[in-house]
């Protein structure tokens, strides 16, 4: 299916930047001879709706600060910057009152679900009991796709005991999220957080929340002070679980992965590497699990337990400005609505339009030059080719690259045919890296024989591979995919 709507659309995008890299990859091979990067496949990186996902605490306390016209221009980081503006104290103020209503709500449904499922009397209050709300409460709720690993923050269950039981600065997870009947594996990590809650060493400390809905999920990511995402690198399209939570005052943790790779700013939040270390995947989890836990001990909990008099963290209050300031804008409806029509909408509905001017004379038009070009298209021939020999002589920075190539058009014009330079850079032995295209210009047309020259001085030094290709040209081809055509010459 996915083939069939690639080769039959004239634009398609992935939900994020890396999305969109990642996919150009992946579909390589439906056009092979092009460079990966050069695919017609882009990106918009999804975004959620502010008024569905932010607090009416955050709501009111925007208004008032951001002024007339924010709600209709979401977008501008200008109003969001004002953020740092309003007192910490009243920041730490908004948090400390969502969170309550978070746990207040976890006391409640965790109580009816304990006692649904026959524990203990006194086993369900000490749980209860152990919920406090001055810790540090982290959230982690999705969708339980095994390469979202739900179970990596418990590799080592002796090192995360100490972190979630310091008595001076504790530590609660909160767990939610359903797999999909048919993932057998999804099934076991909820199975194997939810034994994990009865440890004794986690009791209170890591609760599993059930019947994961839309409306348990505004209370988490209004709720918890920290977002947490691990994912096995590069699988997470997009996510949008944590862009809720950073409108909310909520920092994210997470690999640079799907959206994060474009969220992430220093001071705003928390990263881990978006690449891979090993390529054995138990090893590959096991330093993940131990960044966690250290970036956890070094940096997160010392930085929100830093509280002065009146319990204001200075660190973790500029941590919540920041996001709000830099990260949560990025990803309103509003920038994702004005990227698909720059990027896409508008484009399509200009060409549409041409294409339909005239009874749609210039669409036949299109139609019956693409099938002249094809009708010629193997018989075209390469009459000279003259280019500097690099094979033997290194071309010193600066110097100029002259090179020339004669084309057998046969029944073309001269302008239906594009000729271009290409430098590639490798990267490895499979895989090229385009550091450079330039366009030969048509320099003289006799008959059936059409001239194309360049002349260019390259600024970059270093061991290039280039090649010369040619390739079909018409005002109305969407991108060069459209009509897939290349020949290397």
């Amino acid at each position: 299916m996915s083939h069939l709507a690639i080769r039959c659309s004239n634009a398609v995008n992935g939900v994020s930047k890396l999305h969109g890299e990642v996919s150009q990859k992946m579909f390589n091979y439906l056009y092979p001879e092009f460079n990966y990067s050069e695919l017609f496949i882009s990106y918009v990186t999804n975004s959620v709706h502010f008024d569905t996902w932010v607090a009416w605490e955050w709501h009111d306390l925007f208004q008032k600060t951001f002024g007339k016209g924010f709600f209709e221009d979401q977008s501008n980081n200008k109003f969001w910057k004002k953020i740092h503006t309003v007192p910490d104290a009243e920041i730490m103020h908004i948090r400390r009152k969502l969170k309550k209503r978070l746990l207040d709500w976890v006391r409640i449904n965790l109580q009816d679900d304990l006692a649904r499922r026959g524990e203990n009397p006194r086993t369900i209050f000490e749980i209860v009991k152990a919920i406090r709300e001055d810790a540090l409460v982290i959230g982690f709720a999705r969708r339980f796709a095994t390469y979202k690993r739900a179970t990596l923050l418990f590799s080592n269950e002796e090192r995360l005991a100490e972190i979630v039981n310091n008595t001076d600065k504790p530590v609660i997870f909160l767990f939610a999220g359903k797999a999909h009947p048919a993932d057998k594996g999804g099934q076991e990590f909820i199975r194997f957080i939810y034994n994990t809650t009865t440890n004794p060493n986690f009791k209170g400390r890591v609760i599993f929340l059930e019947n994961y809905s839309m409306e348990m999920a505004k209370l988490l990511v209004q709720g918890v002070d920290v977002w947490l995402n691990n994912p096995t690198r590069p699988k997470e399209a997009s996510g949008t679980s944590g862009m809720k939570a950073v409108m909310n005052g909520v920092m994210n943790f997470s690999v640079l992965d799907g959206w994060w790779v474009e969220g992430y700013r220093p001071g705003a939040g928390w990263a881990l590497s978006d690449k891979e270390t090993y390529p054995n995947a138990d090893l590959q989890n096991e330093l993940d699990a131990e960044t966690i836990y250290n970036i956890l001990e070094n940096d997160i909990v010392p930085s929100y337990y830093d509280q002065d008099e009146h319990g204001v963290s200075k660190s973790w209050v500029s941590h919540i400005k920041n996001t709000i300031a830099e990260t949560a804008p990025q990803f309103v409806m509003k920038r994702m609505l004005d990227d698909y029509q720059e990027r896409f909408y508008g484009k399509l509905w200009k060409r549409s339009l041409a294409l339909k001017n005239n009874d749609f004379k210039p669409l036949r038009d299109l139609l019956q030059w693409k099938k002249r070009v094809r009708n010629v298209w193997e018989v075209i021939e390469v009459v000279e080719l003259n280019a500097p020999d690099t094979f033997n002589h290194s071309l010193p920075l600066g110097d100029h690259f002259k090179a020339s190539i004669t084309l057998n058009l046969i029944e073309l014009r001269a302008e239906d045919i594009g000729v271009e330079l290409v430098f590639f850079r490798r990267k490895s032995e499979t895989e090229l890296e385009i550091a450079a295209m330039y366009p030969m210009q048509l320099s003289q047309s006799h008959g059936t024989n059409a001239q194309y020259t360049c002349d260019i001085q390259p600024q970059t030094s270093g061991v290039f591979e280039y090649g010369f290709r040619m390739f079909p040209q018409h005002p109305l081809l969407p991108n060069r995919q459209d009509f897939n055509l290349l020949r290397w010459l």
